[in-house]
């Protein structure tokens, strides 16, 4: 699956608009990267990991490494700030407020905002615009440490303050978990059984909590990850058909061909060329 990244250890803008979006509206893609994003106007309705949201003005969105998304439309006058951090900084930078934040957002990434509070966000944002344009390239990465630490402290409390946020039942936790390892580990696992032994649950019953929650099969959940990264690779990338086998661990080429078809209902060589 095509990955996206920061070429720098921050980046701060305001310049995402419908046409940027477009790039990514027939197929997903993930992120190396971490994005801290807040809406003044219009609405974006994308996927992320799987999960459909809508975002709105005064809300603002944390998108975390290994995060997987795809837009799906936009409307209205759009105005949206951004802030990344790009992999690499990251790496080096741990932080204890971004493992609770994403802890507090395992249910949306979706953060609702007062309006002061996003008139405010707005302000910072407008301000880190200036100062990375402002600063070279050796002032912006002694900033880098003070902001990254400064910026989630405040992601964090916004999302433990985050309207209407409820506390998720232990099966839909569960469902939570599998699904997050499944985004982490599709590409080299598809049995059900492993990803039960990873959550301390036996086979049968992660399927059946699986079945309540969603009405649907782990194989299927599964599934859709595999063939949403083979479409993506078929379509954005050129990378041949044995090496999209290969990087989804197929035994080889035949079983992937058999595979992709009986969830698509054609091959990868004619959905590359007609799908």
């Amino acid at each position: 699956m095509p990955k996206i990244d920061l070429p720098e250890d921050w980046l701060a803008g305001a310049d995402i608009n419908p046409g940027l979006l477009s790039l990514y509206t027939d197929f997903p893609v993930r992120l190396k990267c971490e994005i801290l994003i807040l809406c003044h106007g219009g609405e974006v309705e994308a996927s992320v990991n799987l999960n459909r949201f809508c975002v709105h003005q005064d809300e603002a969105v944390l998108l975390v490494p290994g995060t997987i998304f795809q837009i799906h439309k936009v409307s209205g006058e759009l105005k949206i700030y951004f802030l990344g951090f790009s992999s690499s900084y990251i790496k080096g930078n741990p932080s204890q407020h971004l493992v609770d934040a994403c802890c507090l957002l395992s249910e949306s990434p979706v953060i609702p905002l007062r309006k002061e509070a996003s008139e405010l966000l707005g302000d910072y944002f407008a301000l880190l615009i200036r100062l990375y344009e402002f600063l070279d390239e050796k002032g912006r990465a002694v900033a880098a440490k003070n902001l990254f630490a400064d910026v989630h402290l405040v992601i964090h409390q916004l999302s433990a303050h985050k309207s209407g946020l409820r506390i998720l039942s232990k099966n839909e936790q569960l469902f939570r978990n599998f699904q997050r390892l499944v985004t982490l580990h599709y590409s080299h696992v598809r049995q059900v059984v492993w990803y039960a032994e990873q959550l301390r649950v036996s086979h049968a019953y992660l399927c059946s909590v699986v079945k309540d929650v969603t009405g649907r099969t782990c194989t299927d959940i599964i599934s859709s990850m595999v063939i949403m990264d083979a479409k993506s690779q078929l379509k954005l990338t050129d990378a041949s058909i044995q090496e999209i086998s290969d990087a989804l661990n197929f035994a080889n080429i035949s079983f992937f061909g058999k595979y992709f078809k009986r969830y698509v209902g054609m091959s990868p060589l004619e959905y590359r060329t007609k799908g």
